[in-house]
């Protein structure tokens, strides 16, 4: 009835029915068929299905990207909100910081201070040993103090270094000489050796450089108990590989191999005990002086090419034979407040805080700092920094500075050096060398004997030394004792010629030693390690009687009339709210002969100063209560400028007027902040002097304004 007569679909849905007419020869038969619609094919149902799933995805999409744009916005402000707490924060540690300075160097520098004036007067040796143990806890604390300061200030990137030209083997020196009693208590050898090659000024930060070595060499001494502590500065370029290789060592012999002495093999190092890095062993460091040894010609040509370079990279290496670092703590040498032994019954003392800062320093300076150490053997650190070349560091200065820094009398004398140790007796030759001295080696006491000449003999082209240096191990090793160079004739070839002066060297000697050096001729003066120029001529002049007397050291300071007379008829102004600190800068400064007088404020500051006054400088405390020296130096040099511009309207209707006002005005602060010092410069400043401070400084800020010589000129 309905639907399609073919058309296939479910069967219930047809219905069959069978007429009966009676008829047996009429049958009926009625088929109904049901109107349906056709069942839904499998492409339809996969394409909707995937419509569906696609609807779904890019709705899911949508809603996905309208929520991360909202996320990202709301990141975006809780972004903004943080960097505002941070720069917030920054502000805050820097303020710290200067307040937590402020705050321990402002007593610190009354403790100091008044135990450096107590030091100036009459005290008994008990008395003056407990000061001077006082004295060296309080520099103890304010170093421990600023390395904190220093490690803060390079997480917090307010670390900058300085530019300014600096002589690099004066400040090794200096370094040296502040070890150089532990260094002879332990038995240590201590030496430094610096290239020719390496320019004699250079432009950089000399506090920061003096810092990483202090640091390095102050390592080297708490862990090592014997053999050697080198430091080594050469140009980095100029590093050679290490090539084994014969040569003569010495004068008249002397191998490269290892020998023995009592039992023990002896390397071809500074003391002969190993080392971890053999590229300071003398199979390396024989290509140096080599080098060195060709002529000093040949370092003023490559310095003269090398003038368009603006800048120089050196490398510096601190050997010790100490007890090194084991391999389960190299990881973390570098780490601040580490220790290889961090345990409550460690033997060595210590932040761990050193090595940190050091390389922070290195890498500041544009370097890499490394080491290699072996246990029970020893470290070697080494690193490399850029410093720029000293425009006003030409040849003719460089000859002139050296005339002027060490003696030039001891010029042209000839000396002969009894040493068996070819790098120790490598180093005691570079600081002859820079006294003008020319040196010949002898690996020993006999060869020396031979060199000189005896019984009417002469070596040849050798010509007499006027003095002889021996080594204190050279000489108690000789066979004879020594006496071979005590019984030279003096007559050669018929003429009677002076016997040279014969120079003991050690780092350490005992009373008995020294008598029985003296019983074989030598003298009385005996040449202790470390070796520093200025030190080596000042034993020559004892023992030669040439050039100029030593003048007293630095620490005799109370009762000179060449000191008096620095500063003699200025008049200084000292404003600090502090007592305790307005008297020991009046104390350091009248001893340079300076009218000081103190003022407590600002404001009584501003009283003092107005124009016209007497006064010569002004050192300016920076926190101080009711004004600052920030305001208070504002006010002082707006008072100045208008004074100024009447007097120059008065100079120019034709009548005569008196110098510009200017005061100098140096801030005395313990605030050590870089910021704080262009803070100071911006607000009308000259200077700056950080507490606590030592008596030199103080005047060396000062004297620059008036015409005086440098304290160390008049030494």
């Amino acid at each position: 009835m309905y639907g399609h007569q073919n058309q296939d679909g479910d069967l219930a849905l047809l219905h069959e029915s069978k007429l009966d007419f009676g008829d047996p020869f009429r049958k009926h038969q009625m088929i109904c068929r049901y109107l349906q619609k056709a069942p839904t094919s499998w492409t339809a149902l996969t394409t909707a299905f995937l419509f569906s799933v696609i609807c779904l995805l890019v709705g899911y999409i949508l809603y996905g990207a309208a929520i991360h744009i909202v996320k990202v916005e709301d990141d975006f402000h809780e972004m903004q909100e943080l960097k505002v707490r941070a720069e917030a924060a920054d502000v805050a540690k820097s303020q710290f910081l200067a307040t937590v300075s402020h705050e321990i160097r402002t007593p610190m520098n009354g403790i100091l201070g008044m135990l450096a004036l107590l030091l100036d007067t009459e005290l008994s040796s008990t008395q003056r040993d407990y000061a001077q143990t006082a004295q060296v806890c309080g520099k103890a604390l304010i170093a421990l103090i600023n390395e904190v300061l220093d490690r803060a200030k390079i997480e917090a990137g307010k670390l900058e270094l300085e530019a300014v030209p600096f002589d690099l083997r004066s400040i090794l020196d200096d370094v040296l000489s502040l070890f150089s009693e532990k260094s002879r208590n332990k038995g240590i050898e201590l030496g430094v050796f610096v290239s020719d090659k390496v320019p004699e000024t250079v432009m950089g930060d000399p506090g920061r450089f003096r810092q990483i070595i202090t640091n390095l060499v102050g390592n080297s001494v708490k862990f090592t108990e014997r053999g050697h502590i080198f430091v080594k500065v050469q140009l980095a370029e100029n590093t050679k590989p290490i090539v084994v290789s014969k040569a003569e060592t010495c004068l008249n012999g002397g191998s490269d191999e290892g020998v023995k002495l009592s039992g023990a093999r002896q390397f071809k190092t500074l003391s002969g005990y190993e080392a971890a890095d053999e590229r300071n062993s003398w199979d390396s460091f024989k290509h140096l002086v080599a080098d060195e040894e060709l002529g000093y010609d040949a370092s003023v040509n490559m310095t003269v090419s090398d003038e368009a370079s603006t800048s120089v990279t050196l490398m510096v290496s601190v050997e010790d034979t100490g007890i090194g670092i084991p391999l389960i703590a190299q990881d973390r040498v570098f780490a601040p407040f580490m220790q290889a032994d961090s345990s409550t019954s460690r033997n060595y003392g210590g932040t761990g805080i050193g090595l940190s800062i050091s390389k922070c320093l290195v890498e500041l300076m544009g370097g890499h700092i490394s080491f290699i150490s072996r246990p029970q053997v020893g470290s070697t650190f080494s690193f490399t920094a850029v410093f720029g070349r000293s425009k006003k560091a030409s040849l003719c200065d460089k000859k002139k500075s050296n005339a002027e820094d060490l003696p030039s009398g001891f010029r042209g004398l000839k000396a002969l050096l009894v040493d068996g140790k070819p790098v120790r007796a490598a180093l005691t030759r570079y600081h002859l060398k820079r006294l003008g001295i020319l040196v010949e080696v002898a690996s020993s006491v006999k060869i020396a004997a031979s060199a000189c000449g005896k019984n009417g003999s002469s070596c040849g082209s050798k010509i007499q030394p006027d003095i002889i240096l021996v080594e204190k191990d050279s000489w108690l090793s000789a066979e004879d004792g020594g006496s071979s160079l005590q019984m030279l004739d003096c007559k050669q070839n018929g003429h009677i010629f002076k016997l040279p002066k014969m120079i003991l060297l050690a780092t350490n000697v005992t009373n008995a030693e020294l008598e029985k050096a003296k019983a074989a001729g030598f003298a009385d003066t005996v040449i202790m390690k470390p070796m520093r120029a200025s030190m080596v001529a000042a034993c020559l002049q004892q023992v030669l009687g040439i050039g100029k007397k030593r003048q007293p050291g630095k620490d005799i300071l109370n009762g000179s009339s060449v000191l008096r007379s620095l500063l003699c008829g200025k008049k200084i102004l000292v404003v600090d709210d502090n007592l305790i600190n307005r008297r020991v800068a009046a104390g350091a400064l009248k001893k340079f002969g300076a009218a000081v007088e103190c003022a407590e404020s600002g404001k009584a500051a501003l009283k003092l100063l107005q124009l016209p006054h007497c006064f010569d400088a002004c050192f300016m405390d920076i926190q101080m209560p009711e004004m600052d020296g920030f305001e208070a130096t504002r006010q002082i040099r707006m008072m100045e400028s208008r004074e100024n511009e009447q007097m120059n309207g008065d100079i120019d209707e034709g009548s005569t007027g008196k110098c510009e006002w200017h005061v100098p005005i140096l801030a005395m602060t313990a605030d050590v902040i870089h910021a704080t010092y262009d803070k100071c410069l911006k607000c009308g400043m000259d200077g700056y002097v950080s507490k606590p401070f030592e008596e030199e400084n103080l005047y060396q800020a000062v004297a620059k304004f008036f015409k005086a010589k440098p304290i160390s000129d008049t030494q």
